[in-house]
C-alpha cells in the first residue's frame, strides 16, 4: 500500500460525518498499512452510552477513506479487526483492485448537513435508491408518513435531551457559538452550522451557562420549545433501519452503509439534517418503531431530508489533531 500517497489524502477523508462533529477517528500509519481507531476523548458517553453513533461514524469514516483513495487511483481495502480494548476497528491495506464505488472526491467534498429550509422533499426515486443501498446490506430506509406525530415526538425527545444534566454538559462542551472559541475552526457545532443568529447564539450560551441553577425551574422545557420544529422547514423524515443482531463491529460496517446512503442522497441534489434525539429517547424510539413496524433497537439513524433552499455552511474539521477548515 502506498501509505505516503494516502496520507496526502487524509484531510479530505475527515469530511466524514460524526455526532456533534467530534471526529473521533484516528489513523496510525505503519510501514505498509494503516490502523483505524478512535480517541475516547471524542466519544459521547452521556449522549451515546451504547456507542451507536461512535461506531456508525467510524464506519462512515472508513467508507470515506475508501472512496477518496479509489478516486485518486489507489488500491486500498479495509480489513475489519474490531478490538474495543485497543480502540481499533480495522486496517486499511493494499488491495488487488480499486474500491468499487459510484462516488468520488467531489461527492465527499460537497456533502454536508443542512439544518435550514428545504425547497422540496426527496423524490420517490431518490428514497428508493437510498433504500436499495441499505437493503443490499440487510437494512432499509423508511419514510415516516405522519408529520404531526413526528412533531409531537420531537418535542418529547427534545425535553428528554435537555432534562439530562450530563447530556447537556456534553452538548455544551461541543458547541462553538462564537468565532472566538478556540475550537471554532476545528470541530464541534458552530453557530453558523446550527443556523443561529448572533442574538440566538448569545441567548443559547446564556441559557446553558445558567442550566445548573435553572434546570429545576423548567429550563429543559424552555430549551426544547426554543429548538422549534425543524419539520416546518420542509423535507421528509427518513429512518435508516439496520440488520437484526448487529454487534459493535456490525454497526461499524453499517456506518459504511450510512455513508453510502448519504452520498446517494447528495448525488440526487439532496441534503440531510440528523434528528438523532428521536431514537436517543426510549419513549420516542419505541413510538417510531411502532409507526414503522420495526424493532426499536434496529433504528440507527434519523434525518430530515430534502432539497436545500440555500447553501449550508461547511462544518469545521481537524486533520491528524491539527485544525483544518475543510476543502
Amino acid at each position: 500500500m502506498d501509505v505516503a500517497a494516502f496520507r496526502a489524502l487524509e484531510p479530505l477523508c475527515w469530511r466524514a460525518p460524526s455526532a456533534h462533529n467530534t471526529q473521533p477517528w484516528r489513523l496510525d500509519y505503519r510501514a505498509a498499512e494503516i490502523r483505524v481507531g478512535w480517541d475516547p476523548a471524542d466519544a459521547l458517553p452521556a449522549a451515546d452510552p451504547s456507542g451507536r453513533d461512535l461506531w456508525l461514524s467510524l464506519g462512515a469514516f472508513v467508507e470515506t477513506c475508501l472512496v477518496v483513495a479509489a478516486d485518486a487511483g489507489l488500491r486500498v481495502g479495509f480489513v475489519p479487526d474490531h478490538c474495543a480494548g485497543e480502540r481499533r476497528v480495522g486496517w486499511l491495506r493494499a488491495s488487488g483492485s480499486r474500491y468499487d464505488t459510484p462516488f468520488g472526491a467531489a461527492e465527499v467534498r460537497g456533502r454536508r448537513t443542512h439544518r435550514g429550509r428545504f425547497s422540496a422533499g426527496p423524490p420517490a426515486e431518490a428514497v428508493a435508491a437510498a433504500d436499495a443501498v441499505a437493503r443490499a446490506a440487510g437494512g432499509a430506509v423508511r419514510m415516516v408518513p405522519d408529520a404531526d406525530l413526528l412533531a409531537r415526538l420531537l418535542r418529547v425527545a427534545d425535553r428528554h435531551l435537555y432534562a439530562d444534566p450530563a447530556v447537556v454538559a456534553e452538548l455544551r462542551s461541543w458547541l462553538r457559538l462564537t468565532p472566538g472559541h478556540p475550537g471554532y475552526r476545528a470541530d464541534g457545532l458552530s453557530d453558523r452550522c446550527l443556523g443561529l443568529s448572533r442574538g440566538e447564539a448569545t441567548g443559547l450560551r446564556a441559557a446553558l451557562a445558567a442550566y445548573p441553577v435553572l434546570r429545576r425551574l423548567g429550563l429543559p422545557r424552555l430549551l426544547a420549545a426554543a429548538a422549534g420544529n425543524p419539520l416546518a422547514l420542509g423535507g421528509a423524515v427518513l429512518v435508516l433501519v439496520g440488520p437484526s443482531g448487529a454487534d459493535d463491529a456490525g454497526l461499524v460496517g453499517f456506518g459504511r452503509v450510512l455513508m453510502r446512503v448519504w452520498l446517494t442522497l447528495h448525488a440526487a441534489g439532496l441534503a440531510a439534517h440528523p434528528l438523532s434525539q428521536l431514537i436517543d429517547a426510549p419513549a420516542t424510539r419505541d413510538a417510531l418503531g411502532s409507526v414503522l413496524d420495526a424493532p426499536p433497537d434496529r433504528l440507527l439513524h434519523v434525518a430530515r431530508v430534502g432539497r436545500p433552499a440555500g447553501t449550508a455552511p461547511r462544518s469545521a474539521r481537524r486533520t491528524g489533531g491539527a485544525e483544518h477548515a475543510g476543502d
